[in-house]
């Protein structure tokens, strides 16, 4: 059975809307570094200058045959001659480079300092600056033994910093050398996304924690009352309802537990709103990061897995230096999704423990988050799909395909949130702008469920 025309057309207007918004962008390919310095010592700009000057006269005087032309080459030889310094020119020329700091946010600044050392008398210094992309200069002073440098980290990864050759002059700027100073790399972090609210599963881990458990137990929040037994605290008892019934009623206490949560993050993909230019592998990390920290900050336990070219995950734990753990466990994503593959493998049994939380980051625009989906409904973990929405194709005026091929779009996801909805998976949709708070306050009606083996 053919496909209709209109109905190719509308598709292939989708697939070129949706290619021009994948890939890897420029600022994601690696810095290559530039080639390196010439060894030795070179003649600077000011003594070829000269030197040409001379030497163009010398070949006007040849050429014209007139003597006085001769007159012209003197000027540039003397400046030469004073020039030349009276002390030894700098011969051994030594960088050390201090960053700090080599972890950051983004938008924060990252000073440098490069102290050099050479012998001779103090010499200028003139630093050439070839920056790693995601890298923005600030500020830039030289002194005669040191260079300082203030950048700022603008997107989150692990950058490399870049380079800086610094010219080291002799005193009378006719001579230099160069020397190389790598920067080498900083993990920059994602901003975390504001958020207080934990939604928690049904059932939570025998743990001591701050969540409120359906069980009973020696938390402090009070559930109901219970006919005294014996042993009990009297500093419980419930005077008003021993009073009604005519028996001492104690106070019924729910247990307090803590909960697993892992945050698998979709980075199949990374798509770029046409509207608004934000990408979706940024709102992507930066909601993750406001989810652990939001977790970590109730003494839960909380892991992460990433799923892209190469599989990523840190087990869960607990603790506020965690947090540092998870983010720098997947900060090589966008140099895995250099790598294509096909099918993904299975997730490991340690990255998911039973009965965790599990919160999947996704654009829902790569089919093979559906087989980790199906992987995670199968092990029966309470499930939350957090949807990151990537903005719409833009359509050429009055492109009629496209037009279809839009609705088609739309009505293909709206299906996708169905399907999942109608297998018992919470789907929520976090709007770039918004709190998390805003995008998990409807999970706070209920309790999450799990699936079924």
């Amino acid at each position: 059975m053919t496909e209709p025309v209109p109905a190719r057309r509308a598709a292939a207007a989708v697939r070129r809307a949706l290619d021009g918004r994948n890939g890897v962008t420029g600022h994601e390919v690696a810095a290559q570094p530039p080639p390196p310095p010439p060894p030795g010592r070179r003649a600077g700009e000011r003594a070829l200058r000269w030197g040409t000057l001379a030497v163009v006269a010398l070949v006007a005087a040849l050429v014209t045959g007139r003597p006085w032309v001769l007159a012209l080459a003197v000027t540039p030889l003397v400046l030469l001659a004073l020039a030349l310094p009276s002390g030894p020119r700098p011969t051994e020329v030594t960088a050390e480079t201090e960053v700090e700091p080599r972890r950051c946010f983004e938008g924060e600044q990252v000073t440098v300092r490069i102290t050099l050392a050479y012998d001779g008398a103090p010499a200028r210094l003139d630093p050439g600056i070839t920056l790693g992309h995601g890298i923005r200069l600030d500020h830039l002073a030289a002194g005669p033994h040191r260079v300082d440098l203030v950048l700022t980290a603008r997107r989150w990864g692990r950058w490399t910093l870049g380079t800086v050759d610094v010219d080291v002059y002799d005193a009378g700027g006719l001579t230099r050398r160069t020397v190389r100073a790598d920067l080498g790399e900083i993990a920059v972090f994602p901003l975390p996304e504001h958020a207080a609210l934990t939604p928690i599963p049904v059932r939570l881990p025998q743990r001591l924690g701050e969540h409120t458990a359906a069980q009973r137990g020696e938390g402090v929040e009070v559930t109901g009352v219970h006919p005294y037994a014996r042993g009990e605290r009297q500093r419980r008892i419930h005077w008003p309802a021993t009073t009604r019934r005519g028996t001492l009623q104690v106070h019924q206490f729910a247990a307090e537990r803590t909960a697993d949560t892992v945050v698998l993050l979709d980075v199949l993909t990374d798509l770029v709103d046409p509207a608004g230019g934000t990408s979706s592998l940024d709102e992507t990390f930066r909601a993750a990061a406001g989810l652990v920290r939001a977790y970590l900050r109730t003494h839960d336990r909380v892991g992460v897995v990433s799923i892209g070219g190469a599989t990523r995950w840190l087990r869960p734990g607990s603790g506020h230096g965690y947090f540092y753990r998870l983010v720098e466990s997947v900060l090589e994503v966008r140099k895995d999704r250099a790598y294509r593959t096909e099918g993904l493998g299975p997730l490991p049994p340690p990255a998911l423990p039973a009965g965790a939380l599990v919160y999947v980051i996704t654009p829902l625009t790569d089919q093979r988050i559906f087989d980790v989906l199906h992987q995670v409904r199968s092990r029966a973990n309470p499930m939350v799909v957090v949807e990151i929405p990537a903005g719409e194709p833009v359509l050429e005026p009055g492109d009629t395909a496209g037009e279809l091929a839009l609705r088609l779009w739309r009505a293909d996801r709206e299906a996708m949130r169905f399907a999942l909805t109608e297998r018992g998976i919470a789907v929520v949709a976090h709007r770039p702008g918004d709190t998390l708070d805003l995008t998990l306050a409807p999970l706070l009606r209920t309790r999450v469920h799990g699936g079924t083996r």
